[in-house]
């Protein structure tokens, strides 16, 4: 049922109610396993995308010591994920999103700038939107304004675009949520999306987070699946894929409940000790009987996905 509220709640709190709701602990985990030979990590995978007779996964590949990355897109083939020998590859680049918009594929994910004088030093970002009726023919159209990540489009029943984003700093703090409505994607710009209502019902001050997927369900309402974030006292991350519904018609959305932690998946190996405990949602598949798989980057260096219970089917009450 989509009860709105007012107010956020500490991510300690949702978590702390998550691990006491058996109902809600996921039923199976497993590692997304690649058969591209690469000494780099793949990680911040989207969900699986069904295009034609193939079905895609794009995944953030880079070194464990560094955060150059690229986005590559892989292809199933005989249970294992290959790296597409007919897609383009999207260098310095992060975090891929994929959905679809009428006929045409979007493909979004965050483009960094370095240093020149150490390639190693990311000094900004912004996130960038390629569209397409196939992936070897994706073309940019869209940037967001520079330093924001965390923007998602899902095309509504009546044919406008719904935008969430994620302002920080002045307006934004450490990161908030937004949301604009637009009426094409021709009106996806900065001006736009810098126009967003921004909610600080989300997250607490001193925590933030971010959209990463959007489910338009049957009653209407927008699934949501991001992720909240906090630091502790020792400066660790944490990360928790977490969702709300959204009513694009009165703008209200519903409490942030967590879907998962970082002791759900499988043991793997973390980027740096303070990312051990991150766990950021890249997609959700519903099945339809009640579950859904949710894929994820694990400890910012490998890739996995959890059998959970549906997380959406109580909005559609």
């Amino acid at each position: 049922m989509f009860e709105p509220v007012k107010t956020a709640r500490p991510c300690l709190d949702l978590y702390e109610e998550y691990t006491r709701d058996k109902r809600r602990r996921p039923i199976k985990a497993g590692k997304v396993r690649f058969g591209t030979r690469t000494r780099k990590d793949i990680y911040n995978i989207t969900a699986p995308f069904v295009h034609g007779s193939n079905k895609y996964i794009a995944g953030r590949v880079e070194n464990r010591h560094d955060e150059i990355s690229r986005v590559w897109l892989f292809v199933e083939s005989n249970g294992k994920w290959i790296k597409s020998p007919d897609t383009p590859e999207f260098l310095r680049f992060q975090d891929p999103f994929l959905t679809r918009v009428g006929e045409e594929i979007i493909l979004g994910g965050v483009q960094i700038d370095t240093n020149p004088l150490d390639e190693n030093q990311i000094i900004c970002w912004r996130t960038l939107f390629f569209r397409g009726k196939n992936f070897n023919e994706m073309k940019l159209f869209a940037r967001g304004p520079n330093g924001m990540k965390d923007i998602r489009i899902v095309s509504l029943n009546d044919g406008k675009i719904a935008v969430f984003t994620r302002p920080q700093g002045e307006i934004g703090g450490r990161g908030k949520i937004g949301y604009v409505c637009i009426n094409s994607l021709d009106e996806l710009n900065e001006k736009n999306i810098n126009r967003a209502q921004i909610y600080h019902s989300h997250f607490v001050a001193e925590e933030w987070g971010g959209v990463n997927e959007v489910h338009v369900l049957k009653n209407g309402l927008l699934g949501v699946l991001g992720h909240i974030a906090r630091f502790d006292d020792e400066g660790n991350r944490h990360y928790y894929p977490m969702v709300f519904a959204f009513d694009p018609e009165s703008m209200a959305h519903s409490s942030v409940k967590i879907i998962a932690c970082r002791d759900d998946f499988l043991s793997s190996p973390a980027k740096r000790g303070d990312l051990y405990d991150v766990v950021f949602s890249g997609g959700l598949i519903r099945q339809g009987d009640g579950t859904a798989v949710l894929y994820a980057g694990v400890s910012d260096a490998t890739a996995q996905w959890l059998v959970i219970p549906d997380p959406f089917d109580e909005y559609e009450v």
